[in-house]
């Protein structure tokens, strides 16, 4: 009983840091037991049926097990969310005008924030110069997947098959279908109005779903980043340790100063109380590195604590996670300055507008292409006529920064779903002033399910 009552005082977002810095250290506890015990990490746990290694039974057993399955989850969420939401917003504007509006304003947010990111990055890199000195083996090699061109891009948005769409997770294709379902719905009378119900009503159910997944987020951040602290190759960060930190500072003057500098001037919204309220879903972002798998939680901290109306939330936010780039960009941009440097190759003023329009266009363009970060730094690369191996320098200490991506771009995504719901006078002020605000939802009661039902 006292256990449960402790749980109970203890926020969300407190349970999901207690399970961030459990994880870590545990991670490295065992990664220094493991380098005690030999490289392979063979240090045995006896068990009754015989014995294993902690990298059998911990690291690629309970947390890759626990860390893939609750990924998994957040994951089963984004398909239905994304479409129900939608439709749900979709059907309920009066004006069809309107979605065009929304569309220009979240594409052209998006793509503003994203040439600030890597003009930012070019800039902080040419400071630091993070690649004078280093001497790194340049045998290596990467083959980048060849991107489709923007032609392309445009015909792979429309689905052939909307369900097969659904069940591979192309975003892009499963938002114009939920759009042009929307728009059917509200264009069909009395239909459209008893069938909008039926989905107000699984949007309900699926938000509460989303609840449920958050409240056991706290033990599927531990098994994440238990197994990457115990994996983590520290020697490769050592060896690139300023452009690690360039990147990382980069990451973070952008996420706070620039975000809240368009939020203050674009909404007059307080950056500070934006960005607390933000803390749970850049806390999931970190762990999973997923803006997909973060999507239900980023819906959720937009409507339930931001006060930005479902119908913009569900616009903006499932094209914030294809489309913007912020994170990725600022890597590219570090990255294109170090890999010239280590090359000894001179860029000229020329050449970094280049890249910089290249890497913000490229944010649309391959949007819907596995492994984008890489596709459009080597995109970028080509562009500049700096050789594409050089990605396998930086890949060794990407997973970290990629995380680090992850939380920037995400809260990119809510920063411009504030400002277009204000424009729009979709935005709830009550809520955002709210400090409370959504953790109400928040709190999951297992024990008196009967009752509530």
């Amino acid at each position: 009983m006292t256990n449960s009552v402790s749980e109970q005082k203890l926020s969300l977002t407190a349970r999901i840091l207690i399970g961030l810095f459990a994880g870590i250290f545990t991670g490295l506890t065992l990664q220094f037991l493991i380098s005690q015990f030999g490289l392979e990490g063979d240090l045995v746990i006896p068990l009754g049926i015989g014995s294993l290694s902690i990298n059998d039974f911990l690291v690629n057993g309970v947390f890759h097990v626990g860390g893939s399955i609750f990924v998994a989850s957040l994951k089963m969420m984004v398909v239905p969310l994304v479409f129900v939401s939608l439709v749900v917003g979709t059907c309920s504007l009066n004006d069809a005008s309107k979605l065009a509006r929304l569309g220009g304003k979240s594409i052209g947010l998006y793509l503003t924030t994203t040439a600030i990111a890597i003009s930012l990055a070019i800039l902080f890199a040419l400071l630091v110069g993070p690649g004078h000195g280093v001497e790194m083996n340049t045998e290596s090699t990467f083959q980048p997947k060849e991107a489709p061109g923007f032609a392309q891009v445009l015909i792979n948005m429309f689905p052939t098959n909307p369900l097969q769409s659904m069940a591979e997770g192309k975003m892009l294709q499963v938002i114009v279908f939920a759009l042009l379902f929307g728009v059917a719905m509200a264009l069909s009378g009395e239909p459209g109005k008893r069938l909008a119900g039926v989905f107000e009503d699984i949007n309900a159910v699926i938000m509460r779903l989303v609840m449920i997944l958050m409240n056991l987020a706290p033990y599927g951040v531990f098994f994440l980043l238990a197994k990457l602290f115990t994996t983590l190759q520290w020697d490769l960060i050592l060896n690139l340790i300023k452009y690690f930190l360039l990147v990382i500072f980069v990451l973070v003057l952008h996420g706070t100063v620039v975000y809240s500098t368009l939020l203050k001037t674009l909404t007059g919204l307080n950056p500070v109380a934006f960005l607390k309220k933000m803390k749970d879903a850049i806390l999931f972002a970190f762990s999973t590195s997923s803006s997909a798998a973060t999507l239900p939680v980023t819906m959720e901290t937009a409507t339930k604590k931001l006060g930005v109306k479902n119908s913009i939330a569900s616009f903006t936010l499932p094209m914030g996670a294809t489309l913007n780039m912020d994170g990725t960009a600022i890597m590219q941009g570090v990255a294109t300055v170090f890999i010239a440097q280590v090359f000894g190759v001179d860029l000229s003023i020329g050449d970094f507008l280049m890249v910089i329009l290249t890497a913000t266009l490229a944010s649309i363009g391959t949007a819907a292409v596995p492994g984008v970060g890489l596709i459009m730094l080597a995109m970028v690369l080509q562009q500049v006529g700096l050789p594409v191996e050089g990605i396998a320098l930086i890949i060794g200490v990407d997973r970290l920064l990629d995380m680090t991506r992850t939380a920037v771009n995400v809260t990119g995504d809510c920063m411009v779903s504030c400002v277009v719901a204000t424009s729009e006078k979709e935005f709830d002020y009550d809520t955002f002033a709210d400090p409370d605000a959504g953790l109400k939802a928040e709190n999951v009661d297992f024990h008196h399910m009967q009752e509530k039902s």
